[in-house]
């Protein structure tokens, strides 16, 4: 058990009445942590990452994979929030691996931390389901930040690269029989149009005059509806079917 997980079973003990179960305190402590499974074919950088989130107490790295078929073989073992992949991985890359993981466990966010950043990398893992994009220069804060983004089911790509890259994914016909049916509220596709200029949960929030807790529950309703588990899935859902427009989010 961690220093941080001891420390809040201790406080628990002094409070509860008799019949405390140090084990189950600390259980309940490790579920509200980030799960998150990292993949690297690089040791070293799979050693510097788990460091750098060791060093946060809301982030669990429960499982590390040298390539794409261990990171899905682990996925589907361990259901993580998280998973953090490279591209380039020996057996089965990361475009393959995410097109995998979403098919097995469309809960768990897809955080692709490469050294690659062509368009062509960019506009494929997307479109396989990854809920954000980082290069390995990004900073250990900003990668914490993005897990927690993610996690949050939130995009961490820059608005303007959100815009370029949904313009890119959703050029297609018109569909000859109109838009598609969909049980989305008025008010949920108000936040997915939002969503979609790029716009965080607590932007959307004071935009529609909600608080980020409802914003974040009007999230969680679209992704169980779309069967998605990220902002950018659910925009490119919707935009695909027709529900919103370019235009929209322009």
């Amino acid at each position: 058990m961690d220093k941080h997980v001891g420390e809040a079973a201790g406080t628990l003990k002094e409070t509860l009445l008799p019949g405390y179960n140090p084990a189950e305190a600390a259980r309940m402590a490790k579920a509200t942590r980030i799960r998150v499974v990292l993949a690297d074919d690089h040791a070293v950088v799979r050693e510097g990452t788990r460091r750098i989130l060791d060093q946060e107490k809301d982030i669990q790295v429960v499982g590390e994979a040298a390539d794409g078929e261990e990171a899905v073989a682990l996925v589907a073992r361990l259901h993580p929030d998280v998973a953090i992949l490279d591209i380039a991985m020996p057996v089965v890359n990361g475009i393959e691996a995410t097109q995998r993981i979403k098919a097995l466990n469309p809960s768990t966010a897809v955080l692709i931390l490469t050294a690659y950043d062509d368009d062509p990398y960019v506009f494929a893992v997307l479109e396989a389901g990854a809920a954000g994009y980082l290069l390995k220069y990004a900073r250990g804060s900003e990668l914490v930040d993005a897990i927690r983004a993610v996690q949050a089911g939130e995009s961490v790509l820059h608005p303007s690269v959100a815009r370029k890259v949904l313009r890119r994914l959703t050029h297609v016909p018109e569909r000859a029989a109109g838009p598609s049916e969909h049980n989305l509220t008025s008010r949920e596709l108000d936040i997915l149009r939002l969503a979609g200029k790029g716009l965080s949960n607590k932007e959307i929030a004071e935009t529609l005059v909600l608080s980020s807790r409802t914003v974040q529950s009007h999230l969680g309703n679209i992704f169980t509806k779309l069967n998605v588990g990220s902002r950018t899935e659910a925009v490119i859902n919707a935009l695909r079917q027709g529900w919103i427009r370019m235009d929209d989010i322009s």
